[in-house]
């Protein structure tokens, strides 16, 4: 594995795009678990200098708990963190600054945290999709590609699963740039115009 120094520079352009350029206002970073989608999210706004780390995961067991901890270990003094489990709209609104960007991490749990708290999905997703274009700054969202596999057994992991689905497609539609993760390495599905 390249060492944090070296991982961007291995990949001086991305199909038009260069780790280097400013950054749109809305990123999607999706891939499957432990595709390297964080890394490479926080790898590209440290390129631009200090970020906000927006979490949204709870520690509910040992294996989360180690899971956030390596998360945290890989961010230094650049990072501001704020952990958000369900109020993603108004801490994204409160945070949002033109000089620091915001990396979302990450959706799926989000969306988990609220079909738990028996939040309204639909009501939450349009919430944040009007929210987007109004952001005083730039903000990259980082989420699982969970509607590659076989189809779920239960109706609440088919449930997770659709909302999943339309949670990207509505993000993916604002966002200029969607980066897709495969077992480390980032493919471009869409760039900035």
């Amino acid at each position: 594995m390249l060492r944090d120094d070296e991982f961007l520079s291995s990949f001086p352009a991305l199909d038009g795009f260069s780790a280097d350029d400013a950054l749109p206002a809305v990123t999607l970073i999706l891939g499957g678990v432990r595709s390297g989608k964080s890394r490479f999210a926080q790898k590209l706004i440290e390129r631009q200098g200090k970020g906000l780390y927006l979490a949204t995961a709870q520690a509910g067991d040992a294996e989360m708990a180690r899971r956030i901890a390596e998360h945290k270990a890989r961010r230094d003094g650049l990072w501001t963190t704020v952990e958000e489990p369900i109020e993603l709209v108004a801490a994204i609104e409160s945070n949002a600054d033109p000089a620091r960007p915001i990396l979302v991490d990450c959706l799926t749990l989000w969306l988990s945290n609220l079909m738990h708290a028996g939040r309204d999905v639909a009501v939450e997703t349009l919430k944040l999709t009007q929210a987007i274009p109004d952001l005083s700054g730039p903000v990259m969202f980082v989420s699982n590609e969970v509607g590659l596999g076989i189809v779920p057994n239960n109706a609440l992991a088919r449930a997770f699963r659709d909302h999943a689905g339309m949670l990207h497609q509505k993000i993916a539609e604002i966002s200029g740039l969607v980066v897709f993760m495969a077992a480390g390495l980032p493919v471009i599905v869409k760039k900035p115009a």
